[in-house]
């Protein structure tokens, strides 16, 4: 009988060397991506986000932000053409967890850094239908009036910083304070403010 055979007689067996086989794929796929800078390292000017991006990008992921809107564009003309230039590793140091997502309900957010005002922001949230008017995304009103919370900003921040954001103890500090008087609308905005600000730019 040839080995084949045993092979597809023995599911034991099959699974064992199935789950070799993937594990070695796996690995010689995944573990050299640890050792490429590109991967591993911020692009030139990255900073980690500050207390009030911090806070809006919790508050990002709270909403389900994510259930509609991605944030990778991917490098096919289509995307770079609306989008701008595709999304680089070096990009993401600070995300964790990752918002490249796959459902695009709405559009892709990766580049939307300073593509429009606050003011703007600010309406779509409210009334997305006042500036889109094709919209479906549900008003985020309550976000106006919710103070940001900053009970617990500074262990958070330092606890970042033991996976690498390097926060300073003059940040940590002052963080707090950076939060006074803000409400979830404004943290969120300026999260959104934020996004694709450092990644390189389309030609």
């Amino acid at each position: 009988m040839s080995a084949h055979k045993v092979l597809e007689k023995n599911i034991g067996l099959l699974m064992v060397l199935t789950f070799v086989v993937v594990s070695i794929g796996g690995l010689v796929q995944i573990v050299p991506l640890f050792f490429q800078k590109s991967t591993t390292q911020p692009i030139e000017g990255l900073k980690p986000y500050n207390a009030l991006q911090l806070t809006g990008r919790d508050i990002y992921i709270r909403e389900g932000c994510y259930n509609c809107h991605s944030q990778m564009v991917r490098p096919f003309r289509a995307e770079t053409e609306r989008y701008g230039h595709f999304s680089v590793a070096g990009e993401f140091v600070y995300d964790r967890p990752f918002q490249w997502g796959s459902k695009r309900t709405g559009p892709d957010l990766h580049r939307v850094g300073g593509r429009y005002s606050d003011d703007w922001h600010y309406a779509h949230l409210m009334d997305p239908r006042s500036v889109v008017p094709e919209s479906n995304m549900p008003a985020y009103t309550w976000l106006a009036d919710t103070p940001a919370d900053a009970t617990d900003i500074q262990s958070k921040m330092r606890t970042l910083n033991i996976v690498g954001h390097g926060y300073t103890e003059e940040e940590i500090a002052s963080a707090p304070a950076m939060l006074q008087g803000k409400t979830e609308m404004d943290a969120l905005i300026a999260y959104l403010q934020v996004l694709g600000t450092y990644g390189p730019k389309a030609n």
